[in-house]
């Protein structure tokens, strides 16, 4: 069983109240078993919301309480990405997924890349939230680029 993020399948729950529908995405997943997943909203955030990115290296920082998710109003986040990653969690051990595919780049889900926290567009290596306590829970992440 593969976990997915919902905006990968056409799920409006992206932080501008659109999508990341994607064919490629659609046509891997068309025998398989699989569960959706969009940890920013599983935290308790609102879809649409203010974008928001992680001040430190990347979602294992954030999880060693060593950084913050901050939103572009400088609003500290990091509780509703924590939260939501702990819940991505629950679901995906719940239907015994061992697999991830998740939205590259994202706060939560990037696998590769994140945005590097100055919301200026550029992305650095690392891992969002949910990628990173996947990850620590033996759950293979990867994302739609590398399909």
């Amino acid at each position: 069983m593969l976990v997915v993020s919902a905006c990968l399948v056409g799920v409006n729950c992206k932080y501008n109240g659109g999508n990341n529908d994607n064919e490629k995405v659609k046509e891997f997943l068309k025998d398989k078993e699989y569960i959706i997943i969009c940890p920013e909203q599983l935290g308790g955030l609102t879809t649409p919301r203010k974008p928001s990115e992680i001040n430190c290296l990347d979602g294992r920082d954030v999880l060693c309480g060593n950084g913050k998710v901050i939103s572009c109003e400088s609003v500290d986040v990091t509780e509703n990405f924590v939260n939501g990653a702990n819940e991505s969690l629950k679901i995906a051990q719940m239907f015994n997924c061992d697999k991830a595919l998740l939205k590259e780049g994202s706060p939560s889900c990037g696998c590769n890349l994140i945005y590097d926290g100055t919301f200026s567009g550029k992305k650095i290596p690392g891992k969002g939230v949910t990628s990173a306590l996947f990850i620590e829970n033996n759950i293979e992440v990867f994302s739609e680029k590398e399909l």
